[in-house]
């Protein structure tokens, strides 16, 4: 062995220097564990964090879709209401052409009754004439007694 022909003191401070380096590698390697723990530990951490923002994403997807169907429940609401105005805007249209149409029979049947009062009139003097005429024809010519 090599070791043989060093001298003592010579060994003990090599086995010194290998106690040392022992020792450095064993607080290396302390360190090295402590780090590792510390990095589980902040991947652990970064896990939870992860797991808290999905949730937050769901709950937010949640939301948003919620959102979303109260805005197509309120379009349908609308278009219903759109609808149903549209419905009355054409029912009001017939009611005001059926006004329209009943307005224009009114007149037509209140010149219809001007024209018959008008005719009524003209048969009321020819009446009156002939009673006239009648009159004159009887003044003038006496019916006797027999």
């Amino acid at each position: 062995m090599p070791n043989e022909n060093i001298e003592p003191e010579q060994q003990r401070q090599q086995a010194e220097g290998q106690r040392a380096k022992a020792e450095d590698i064993r607080q290396g390697t302390e360190q090295n564990r402590g780090l590792s723990e510390e990095q589980r530990v902040a991947a652990e951490a970064a896990r939870a964090e992860a797991e808290q923002f999905r949730r937050l994403a769901e709950e937010a997807r949640e939301v948003r879709d919620h959102y979303r169907e109260s805005l197509e429940a309120g379009r349908q609401e609308c278009e219903h209401l759109r609808e149903t105005g549209e419905t009355v805007r054409r029912a009001g249209e017939q009611a005001r052409a059926a006004a329209e149409d009943a307005r224009d029979a009114a007149m037509a049947a209140v010149h219809a009754t001007a024209e018959t009062l008008q005719a009524t009139l003209e048969y009321m003097k020819v009446v009156e004439e002939m009673r006239r005429t009648m009159r004159e024809v009887r003044d003038a010519h006496p019916v006797s007694s027999s």
